[in-house]
């Protein structure tokens, strides 16, 4: 990843959805505030891998990278923390979400359950994650695959910005675990309900709790576990109490 003809980090990612991936990656990482400021992307295959060739307007954080900025290891599929410099660049507090809609319950089932025919990549390699976006009703209109989690979920909100998907007007749903990385990501596109296959870290919840998203883990067919800002996934209508 090259910004302005400065590296900012290498990623290990698989090469497909490269426009949505870069764009997610500066949005996420804080290199650009609006795709607005995203003026030119070439991908540059080499021996080695594949570069992305970023050109942002100057007034965009990636046009004037720091060495502080930089990543020193190369980006993995870890916790997304691993590589910078302190603790206090890695633990990134992004604004609040906003108030979002209600969503219920079979909703979400709906969208698990299709997400499961909806994964090419993953069929046939059994080893990638995948992160989704699905309306209210549950039905999903975004899938996007990577090798890394963060990278798919990276690549879903490039292509909800470049759709003009409304981040509070539906879920996002990621097969894999709910890290600080991926909370930070969901925040920074003002995402409102996260849920994940597997568990959440606590460092993830705490996060999710002071940004206002709906946290969700454990996600499997017949239950989940709600763990941040549960009034935004309600029970079916006829389930309710009085």
């Amino acid at each position: 990843m090259v910004y302005n003809g400065a590296t900012f980090a290498v990623m290990m990612a698989t090469p497909h959805d490269l426009d949505d991936f870069a764009l997610g990656f500066s949005l996420s990482e804080g290199l650009i505030k609006d795709p607005s400021q995203l003026l030119q992307l070439e991908s540059h295959a080499l021996i080695e891998g594949i570069e992305l060739a970023i050109r942002v307007t100057d007034n965009a954080a990636g046009a004037h990278l720091e060495k502080e900025r930089q990543r020193l290891l190369p980006g993995r599929s870890g916790c997304g923390i691993c590589g910078t410099r302190d603790l206090e660049q890695a633990i990134r507090h992004g604004n609040a979400v906003g108030e979002g809609h209600v969503i219920t319950r079979d909703a979400l089932e709906r969208a698990l359950q299709e997400l499961q025919s909806r994964q090419p990549m993953n069929a046939a390699t059994g080893a990638v994650h995948a992160a989704a976006w699905a309306d209210r009703e549950g039905q999903i209109l975004l899938v996007r695959e990577d090798v890394g989690r963060h990278n798919a979920l990276d690549k879903l909100i490039g292509a909800m910005r470049r759709g003009g998907v409304d981040p509070g007007d539906g879920l996002a749903l990621v097969t894999s675990r709910a890290s600080y990385e991926m909370v930070t990501k969901a925040t920074s596109a003002g995402i409102t309900v996260l849920a994940a296959i597997s568990a959440p870290t606590a460092l993830a919840i705490e996060l999710a709790r002071s940004a206002g998203i709906t946290l969700v883990g454990f996600t499997r067919p017949g239950g989940h576990n709600i763990y941040t800002h549960p009034d935004r996934l309600q029970p079916p209508a006829q389930q309710e109490r009085p």
